[in-house]
């Protein structure tokens, strides 16, 4: 198998791996990235290797690896698309706010063939199989293989989730880890105690932006004080609750009742005094981005748990002081990253989502991650 980077190898965002062999061509997710302009913001692959392209695999419907399938479809992409019921449901409102109205259009005409997680196919002569990630409800990892070699694709995933449940992955010959939070080892556990510290020092409330899949769930587990969401929300998160096939045992009924209690708040109204979870895009788009307009209007508190994208209301935001900061684990932290590598058995390791210098400084714990990779490479399995 020949593996080329479009995207989040050497750089952070628009996660995009193509694989190939015997005259078989795929994706593995197409996402953009919303720290860049022009040319940037999407993979980097041409028309003309777009209209090769056999097939899209999406592992979850964040837009950092989703929200640049229309944009694929608009520039010659021919082939099937796959991804779990629970993604194909929250692409269109990822690609809402990311994609432009005609992408979004194409999208939504597309049709996608549905993946059970656990359950195997194939493209062509590669051989695919895949699991839950613990990073969002119809968030998948995946295993291909193909000439007697294997790949290992992460996608997002999260070890120890409180809430999500994630399976484990098969040996492979190269593995590509998610190395979002780079070199830090602070524990789930340490840091969900620090927000829940940090919140009930903030009686009066606060804002915090967040993802509609994956990091919403696992922080209404968490919040101790009074909850709070954008109407817009609430299908979507009472979707995820009720799929208890991709939680842990017991989580749903703890979820099922913490959002039971959740207010709600819209645009125009006062900011309540409770934990207001709005999406998405820190600021760039969705109810996030009224809720932090008005939050620095007011000198209302606010609270940043994920990546920031640079140039976002959060960021500028959080470089005048004017929000706190304390990440969320939704991603591996290091130590979680050396095991997997461990486990998977792998000669070689990349990791996907982060930039270069990141990657060079946790080769020091993994000895085996290959650096200096970047889009437009290729590596052979």
């Amino acid at each position: 198998m020949k593996l080329t980077v479009h995207g989040g190898i050497g750089e952070k965002g628009r996660t995009c791996i193509g694989v190939e062999h015997g005259g078989t061509r795929l994706l593995l997710d197409v996402g953009v990235d919303t720290s860049a302009r022009g040319a940037a913001y999407h993979p980097a692959i041409t028309r003309a290797e777009l209209e090769r392209i056999d097939a899209i695999i999406v592992t979850h419907a964040h837009e950092d690896h989703v929200a640049a399938l229309g944009w694929c479809l608009a520039n010659g992409f021919p082939g099937r698309i796959l991804m779990t019921a629970e993604s194909a449901v929250e692409t269109d409102a990822t690609l809402a706010a990311y994609a432009t109205s005609q992408e979004r259009a194409l999208a939504k005409e597309a049709n996608v063939e549905i993946i059970a997680p656990g359950a195997d196919f194939a493209l062509g002569p590669i051989a695919i199989s895949t699991g839950r990630s613990g990073h969002v409800v119809g968030g998948i990892w995946c295993h291909l293989s193909a000439g007697g070699r294997s790949l290992g694709y992460c996608g997002d995933v999260v070890p120890d989730s409180p809430v999500f449940a994630m399976d484990a992955l098969p040996p492979c010959d190269l593995l590509l880890v998610d190395a979002s939070y780079g070199p830090d080892r602070i524990p789930a556990a340490e840091r969900g105690s620090a927000i829940t510290r940090w919140l009930a020092t903030h009686p009066q409330g606060a804002v915090l932006p967040t993802p509609l899949s994956g990091r919403s769930i696992e922080l209404i587990g968490l919040i101790e004080t009074p909850i709070a969401i954008h109407p817009s929300m609430r299908e979507a998160l009472a979707q995820q609750i009720a799929a208890p096939a991709w939680l842990k045992p017991g989580a749903a009924n703890v979820l099922s009742a913490r959002f039971a209690e959740a207010l709600l708040w819209e645009e125009g109204q006062p900011l309540p005094a409770a934990a207001l979870l709005v999406d998405d895009g820190m600021g760039l788009a969705g109810p996030s981005k009224a809720a932090l307009a008005q939050a620095r209007r007011e000198r209302h508190p606010v609270l940043l748990t994920g990546g920031i994208p640079k140039g976002s209301p959060a960021d500028l935001m959080l470089a005048a002081g004017k929000a706190d900061w304390l990440r969320f684990p939704t991603h591996p932290t290091l130590p979680e990253n050396i095991a997997l590598a461990a486990a998977s058995g792998a000669g070689r390791i990349l990791a996907h989502s982060c930039d270069a210098a990141t990657a060079a400084l946790l080769a020091a714990d993994i000895p085996k991650l290959v650096t200096g990779m970047k889009p437009g490479d290729t590596i052979e399995i």
